[in-house]
C-alpha cells in the first residue's frame, strides 16, 4: 500500500459563486483528505477553476466583464467559502495561470506532432453547456444526452484527436483494474460508451477567443483555442509541475484519484484516460463519480436556476451540521433529494440528541463523580465491557467503508458506538451506583464512566474529517485533544485504550444546540 494519497475535486466553471453541489464533491475530497492523513499518508488535495471557454465567454458579456474579470471575481468566492467549510486544500489551481497553460500547449503540440492531433472539419449537434458534441444518436429530440439542454449545429474547422485508436486499451485497463471507476453503476455505463459507437473528438475551437492558443500550425485557415475540456482536465497533471520536473509530480501523480459528478464521468473516464494514453503518461489510480443533490427531482445546478448557497446554509445550520448532514444522509454516488426539513431533523436528532446530548452527559458525570483531578485510565481500561467489544467491531467496518467512499455507512457505524454509550448509561445508571457505600459499586461506577470516555474518545476522533470543529471541541472537553498534535499516524489512538494515560475532563457546554426551523 501506497504512503502517498493524491486526490482532486473537479474545477468549477467561475461563471457564479459555487453552490451546494460543488460543496458536496469538495467536502467530500476534504473528509477522505483528512483521513488518509489520520492512517498516516502523505496527502496532496487538489481543487481549482476552469476559466475558459464559451460559457464564459458568454457570461462575461452578459455581465459587462472581461472574461478574466469575472473570473478573478467568482474566484475569490470560491476561496472564502472553501475557507468557511474548514476546507484544506494543498494547491487551488486556475486553468488561467502561465503554469497550466505551458503544460497545455506543450501536450497539445506532443500530440500534434506523434500525428494523434490532425487538422479536419466537423459539423454535428454542440451543446454550449457542456461545451461538447454529441452525435444524432446521442442527442433525445435535440437535447444533450448529458444535461438535457437543447443543442445547435455548429460547422468550423478544427483539429482531431484520435480517440478511436484509444478505445481497445482503455477497455483492457478497465477490465484488469475493477476498481479503477466507482462505484460500479458508473463503471457499466462507460463501459457501455466504451463499446458503442466512439469516433475522434474534437479538440480545438475556432468559434471563441477566450481559451488556450492551439499551437502555431501553417494548414490552418483559422486561428484555432484549445477545446475546453482538453485544457480542463489537464490541470489534474499540470498542478504537480511535469514540466519542471517537480518531485510532486513523480510522488503524487501514480496515486490520483479524481472526485466528480456523474454529469462529467465521461470526461474524466473516457476523454481523459485517452489523452493520458497518447501522451504515454499514467492513468489515474482511481475515478470516483458521486450522484446528484436534487431539488424536486432536478439536479441542483446554476444553470437550472436552483443553486443554494451553502453559505447561507452555514448561517443557518453551521458548518459542521452541513458537512455531518450530506455525508451521513446522502449515499455517495446515488442522486439524493434535497429538503430543508430533512436537514433539520438529520442535524437535530444525530449531533444534538445522540452525539451532542451524549458527550454533555458523561464529561458532566465524570467531574461530578470522579472529581476535577486527572485521572489515570490504564487499569479501567483493561477491563471487559460491551462498549469494548463495540468499539472494536465498529472502527474496524467504519475503516473498510471508508475505502470505498461510504461515507454514511462508516458514520452509520461510528453512531452505532454512540448509540451503545447511550444504552450503557441507562442500563447501568451511574446516578445510582454513586449513592452505593459498596466499594465495589464505586468501581463499577468509575469503569462505566471510564468507558464511555473511552468509547466517545474513539468516536469524537474518528469524527474529526466530517466535522473538524465540533469533533475537536468534543475531544478537548474529554480532555484529549492534545493526542491530535501527536504525528500521524492517529489511526492508531483509534484502538481501545491507545489514548493518552492520563485524563482532565472539563464540563462541556452544548456541541450543537437544537435548531429551530424556520417557518414558510
Amino acid at each position: 500500500m501506497s504512503s502517498r494519497y493524491y486526490i482532486t475535486t473537479p474545477i468549477y466553471y467561475v461563471t457564479d459563486a459555487p453552490h451546494i453541489g460543488h460543496l458536496y464533491t469538495t467536502v467530500a475530497a476534504d473528509i477522505m483528505s483528512h483521513y488518509q492523513k489520520m492512517l498516516g499518508k502523505e496527502v496532496w488535495f487538489l481543487t481549482g477553476t476552469d476559466e475558459h471557454g464559451q460559457k464564459i465567454q458568454k457570461k462575461a458579456k452578459e455581465t459587462g466583464e472581461t472574461p478574466q474579470a469575472l473570473a478573478d471575481r467568482v474566484v475569490k468566492k470560491y476561496i472564502e467559502t472553501w475557507k468557511s467549510y474548514g476546507v484544506e486544500y494543498n494547491d487551488f489551481i486556475r486553468t488561467t495561470e502561465e503554469r497550466h497553460k505551458k503544460v497545455v500547449q506543450a501536450y497539445i503540440k506532443k500530440l500534434m506532432d506523434s500525428g494523434d492531433i490532425y487538422l479536419s472539419s466537423y459539423q454535428g449537434l454542440y451543446c454550449i453547456p457542456c461545451e461538447a458534441y454529441c452525435t444524432e444518436t446521442q442527442a433525445v429530440d435535440g437535447k444533450c444526452p448529458d444535461c438535457h439542454r437543447s443543442v445547435e449545429t455548429l460547422r468550423e474547422e478544427s483539429y482531431f484527436f484520435k480517440m478511436a485508436k484509444y478505445v481497445q486499451p482503455l477497455l483492457k485497463h478497465i477490465e484488469t483494474h475493477p476498481n479503477f471507476i466507482l462505484p460500479e453503476s458508473r463503471k457499466n455505463e462507460v463501459l457501455g460508451f466504451l463499446k458503442g459507437e466512439v469516433r475522434d473528438i474534437s479538440i480545438s475551437r475556432t468559434t471563441i477567443d477566450w481559451g488556450i492558443p492551439m499551437p502555431a500550425d501553417p494548414k490552418a485557415t483559422k486561428s484555432h483555442k484549445v477545446y475546453v475540456w482538453f485544457d480542463a482536465l489537464t490541470n489534474y497533471v499540470s498542478a504537480l509541475g511535469p514540466l519542471d520536473k517537480d518531485e510532486k509530480f513523480e510522488k503524487f501523480w501514480p496515486e490520483a484519484i479524481h472526485v466528480v459528478g456523474k454529469d462529467i464521468l465521461r470526461f474524466h473516464a473516457v476523454y481523459w484516460p485517452t489523452f493520458l494514453m497518447a501522451l504515454g503518461l499514467p492513468l489515474p489510480k482511481q475515478i470516483i463519480a458521486h450522484g446528484w443533490l436534487t431539488d424536486s427531482n432536478r439536479k441542483i445546478s446554476k444553470s437550472l436556476g436552483n443553486a443554494i448557497d451553502p453559505v447561507a446554509l452555514a448561517q443557518k445550520v453551521g458548518v459542521d451540521g452541513m458537512r455531518f448532514f450530506l455525508f451521513k444522509e446522502f449515499v455517495f454516488g446515488l442522486d439524493g433529494e434535497y429538503t430543508e426539513a430533512i436537514m433539520y431533523q438529520r442535524i437535530n436528532a444525530d449531533l444534538a440528541n445522540d452525539f451532542g446530548n451524549c458527550i454533555s452527559r458523561v464529561t458532566n458525570m465524570i467531574p461530578k463523580y470522579m472529581g476535577n483531578d486527572p485521572i489515570l485510565v490504564t487499569s479501567y481500561l483493561n477491563e471487559i465491557s460491551e462498549l469494548k467489544t463495540l468499539a472494536s467491531e465498529v472502527v474496524i467496518q467504519a475503516h473498510k467503508e471508508m475505502e470505498t467512499f461510504s461515507f454514511h455507512k462508516s458514520l452509520e457505524n461510528i453512531w452505532k458506538l454512540i448509540s451503545g454509550v447511550n444504552r450503557y448509561v441507562e442500563n447501568n445508571a451511574p446516578w445510582t451506583l454513586a449513592k452505593s457505600s459498596d466499594p465495589k459499586d464505586k468501581r463499577k461506577l468509575e469503569e462505566v464512566l471510564i468507558h464511555c470516555h473511552e468509547s466517545l474518545r474513539i468516536a469524537s476522533l474518528f469524527l474529526v474529517p466530517f466535522i473538524p470543529k465540533s469533533a475537536k471541541q468534543a475531544l478537548s472537553y474529554l480532555g484529549t485533544d492534545s493526542d491530535l498534535s501527536v504525528p500521524a499516524p492517529l489511526v492508531t489512538q483509534l484502538t481501545w485504550g491507545q489514548g493518552p494515560k492520563s485524563i482532565t475532563v472539563t464540563k462541556s457546554s452544548p456541541l450543537f444546540p437544537r435548531l429551530e426551523m424556520p417557518k414558510a
